[in-house]
Protein backbone atom coordinates (compact mmCIF):
# COMPACT_ATOMS: atom_id res chain seq x y z
CA UNK A 1 0.00 0.00 0.00
CA UNK A 2 1.37 3.09 -0.96
CA UNK A 3 1.64 6.49 0.95
CA UNK A 4 -1.47 8.27 -0.74
CA UNK A 5 -3.52 5.08 -0.68
CA UNK A 6 -3.29 5.17 3.24
CA UNK A 7 -4.01 8.93 2.99
CA UNK A 8 -7.14 7.72 0.94
CA UNK A 9 -8.36 5.55 3.08
CA UNK A 10 -9.07 7.42 5.76
CA UNK A 11 -10.39 10.44 3.81
CA UNK A 12 -14.64 10.25 3.69
CA UNK A 13 -15.91 8.65 0.28
CA UNK A 14 -17.31 12.39 -1.14
CA UNK A 15 -13.88 14.10 -0.50
CA UNK A 16 -12.09 11.01 -1.75
CA UNK A 17 -14.34 11.04 -4.76
CA UNK A 18 -13.16 14.92 -5.18
CA UNK A 19 -9.82 14.03 -4.54
CA UNK A 20 -9.72 11.29 -7.30
CA UNK A 21 -11.23 13.21 -10.33
CA UNK A 22 -8.57 16.37 -10.05
CA UNK A 23 -5.67 13.72 -9.43
CA UNK A 24 -3.37 15.66 -11.54
CA UNK A 25 -4.30 19.17 -9.75
CA UNK A 26 -3.85 17.30 -6.31
CA UNK A 27 -0.26 15.55 -7.35
CA UNK A 28 1.04 19.03 -9.39
CA UNK A 29 0.03 20.78 -5.88
CA UNK A 30 1.92 18.35 -3.85
CA UNK A 31 5.05 18.94 -6.21
CA UNK A 32 4.29 22.94 -5.71
CA UNK A 33 4.29 22.58 -2.22
CA UNK A 34 7.54 20.61 -2.09
CA UNK A 35 9.28 22.79 -4.59
CA UNK A 36 7.95 25.92 -2.70
CA UNK A 37 10.10 24.58 0.47
CA UNK A 38 13.16 23.97 -1.51
CA UNK A 39 12.49 27.31 -3.28
CA UNK A 40 12.25 29.55 -0.52
CA UNK A 41 14.66 27.49 1.38
CA UNK A 42 17.66 28.48 -1.31
CA UNK A 43 16.05 31.74 -1.58
CA UNK A 44 16.37 32.91 2.25
CA UNK A 45 19.98 31.24 2.43
CA UNK A 46 21.46 33.24 -0.73
CA UNK A 47 19.93 36.45 0.19
CA UNK A 48 20.65 36.07 3.80
CA UNK A 49 24.23 35.41 3.00
CA UNK A 50 25.80 35.44 -0.28
CA UNK A 51 23.67 37.45 -2.03
CA UNK A 52 22.70 40.25 0.31
CA UNK A 53 22.44 42.74 -2.35
CA UNK A 54 20.43 40.78 -4.97
CA UNK A 55 17.33 39.59 -4.21
CA UNK A 56 16.12 39.35 -7.18
CA UNK A 57 19.37 37.11 -8.39
CA UNK A 58 18.78 35.19 -5.13
CA UNK A 59 14.88 34.30 -6.22
CA UNK A 60 15.76 33.38 -9.64
CA UNK A 61 18.85 30.84 -8.68
CA UNK A 62 16.42 29.38 -5.96
CA UNK A 63 13.53 29.09 -9.16
CA UNK A 64 15.94 27.31 -11.47
CA UNK A 65 17.10 24.55 -8.75
CA UNK A 66 13.19 24.18 -7.73
CA UNK A 67 12.02 23.86 -11.52
CA UNK A 68 14.96 20.98 -11.84
CA UNK A 69 13.14 18.97 -9.00
CA UNK A 70 10.05 20.21 -10.56
CA UNK A 71 10.53 18.32 -13.76
CA UNK A 72 11.68 15.16 -12.56
CA UNK A 73 8.70 15.04 -9.72
CA UNK A 74 6.20 16.32 -12.50
CA UNK A 75 7.39 13.57 -15.29
CA UNK A 76 7.56 10.49 -13.01
CA UNK A 77 4.36 11.39 -10.75
CA UNK A 78 1.70 14.12 -11.41
CA UNK A 79 1.53 13.58 -15.17
CA UNK A 80 3.11 10.59 -15.62
CA UNK A 81 0.16 9.21 -17.57
CA UNK A 82 0.28 11.64 -19.80
CA UNK A 83 2.92 13.13 -22.56
CA UNK A 84 4.46 10.57 -24.78
CA UNK A 85 7.12 12.78 -26.60
CA UNK A 86 10.70 12.41 -26.86
CA UNK A 87 12.21 12.67 -23.64
CA UNK A 88 14.24 16.21 -25.14
CA UNK A 89 11.22 17.48 -26.81
CA UNK A 90 9.53 16.91 -23.95
CA UNK A 91 12.26 18.92 -21.41
CA UNK A 92 12.67 21.66 -23.84
CA UNK A 93 8.89 22.52 -23.66
CA UNK A 94 9.04 22.06 -19.94
CA UNK A 95 11.62 24.30 -19.46
CA UNK A 96 11.13 26.56 -22.21
CA UNK A 97 7.07 27.17 -20.31
CA UNK A 98 9.43 26.89 -17.02
CA UNK A 99 11.42 30.35 -17.76
CA UNK A 100 7.86 31.95 -18.45
CA UNK A 101 7.22 31.14 -15.27
CA UNK A 102 10.54 31.92 -13.66
CA UNK A 103 9.92 35.43 -15.27
CA UNK A 104 6.15 35.99 -14.27
CA UNK A 105 7.31 34.53 -10.70
CA UNK A 106 10.28 37.39 -10.60
CA UNK A 107 8.18 40.33 -12.08
CA UNK A 108 6.09 40.94 -8.70
CA UNK A 109 9.63 40.56 -6.28
CA UNK A 110 11.36 43.40 -9.01
CA UNK A 111 8.44 45.30 -8.81
CA UNK A 112 8.26 45.53 -5.29
CA UNK A 113 11.71 46.07 -4.69
CA UNK A 114 12.78 48.87 -7.49
CA UNK A 115 9.48 50.37 -8.45
CA UNK A 116 7.67 50.58 -5.33
CA UNK A 117 11.45 50.75 -3.34
CA UNK A 118 10.06 48.64 -0.51
CA UNK A 119 13.43 47.74 0.48
CA UNK A 120 16.06 49.58 2.58
CA UNK A 121 16.80 52.14 3.44
CA UNK A 122 13.49 53.46 2.37
CA UNK A 123 11.68 50.94 5.07
CA UNK A 124 12.43 49.14 7.40
CA UNK A 125 13.97 45.89 7.46
CA UNK A 126 10.95 43.94 8.46
CA UNK A 127 8.64 46.46 6.04
CA UNK A 128 11.29 44.90 3.35
CA UNK A 129 11.40 40.92 4.56
CA UNK A 130 7.35 41.00 4.29
CA UNK A 131 7.16 42.46 0.89
CA UNK A 132 9.57 40.48 -0.24
CA UNK A 133 7.62 37.24 1.10
CA UNK A 134 4.14 38.46 -0.19
CA UNK A 135 5.57 39.66 -3.91
CA UNK A 136 7.88 36.69 -3.96
CA UNK A 137 6.69 33.87 -2.53
CA UNK A 138 2.64 34.39 -2.50
CA UNK A 139 2.24 36.72 -5.64
CA UNK A 140 4.62 35.47 -7.91
CA UNK A 141 4.45 31.98 -7.41
CA UNK A 142 1.05 32.23 -7.46
CA UNK A 143 1.07 33.82 -11.06
CA UNK A 144 3.73 31.41 -11.88
CA UNK A 145 1.80 28.24 -10.52
CA UNK A 146 -1.53 28.73 -12.58
CA UNK A 147 0.14 29.38 -15.97
CA UNK A 148 2.67 26.33 -15.62
CA UNK A 149 -0.31 23.90 -14.75
CA UNK A 150 -2.03 25.09 -17.69
CA UNK A 151 0.99 25.13 -19.72
CA UNK A 152 2.19 21.87 -19.28
CA UNK A 153 -1.24 19.74 -19.34
CA UNK A 154 -1.45 21.13 -22.77
CA UNK A 155 1.75 21.55 -24.56
CA UNK A 156 4.23 19.35 -22.28
CA UNK A 157 2.54 16.75 -21.40
CA UNK A 158 -1.10 16.51 -23.80
CA UNK A 159 -3.44 14.03 -22.60
CA UNK A 160 -3.78 12.86 -26.43
CA UNK A 161 -0.21 11.45 -26.48
CA UNK A 162 -0.79 9.63 -23.24
CA UNK A 163 -1.27 6.24 -24.12
CA UNK A 164 1.96 6.20 -25.17
CA UNK A 165 2.64 6.21 -21.13
CA UNK A 166 0.00 4.82 -19.71
CA UNK A 167 0.96 1.09 -20.17
CA UNK A 168 -2.29 -0.49 -20.13
CA UNK A 169 -5.83 0.53 -20.31
CA UNK A 170 -6.79 -1.42 -17.15
CA UNK A 171 -4.31 0.94 -14.91
CA UNK A 172 -5.89 4.08 -16.64
CA UNK A 173 -9.37 2.62 -15.32
CA UNK A 174 -8.72 2.34 -11.51
CA UNK A 175 -8.44 5.70 -9.77
CA UNK A 176 -6.59 4.86 -7.07
CA UNK A 177 -3.43 3.48 -8.96
CA UNK A 178 -3.62 6.76 -10.89
CA UNK A 179 -3.58 8.61 -7.65
CA UNK A 180 -0.78 6.25 -5.91
CA UNK A 181 2.99 6.04 -7.61
CA UNK A 182 2.78 2.68 -8.65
Amino acid sequence: MTVVDAVLSRVPEPLRKLLLKHRELLKFAIVGGTTFVIDNGIWYLLKLSILEEKPVTAKVIAIIVATIVSYVLNREWSFRTRGGRERHHEAALFFLFSGIGVALNSLPLYISRYWLNLEEPHVTRLVQEVADFASGSIIGMLLAMFFRFWAFRRWVFPDDLGGKRRGSAQAADDPAEELGHS
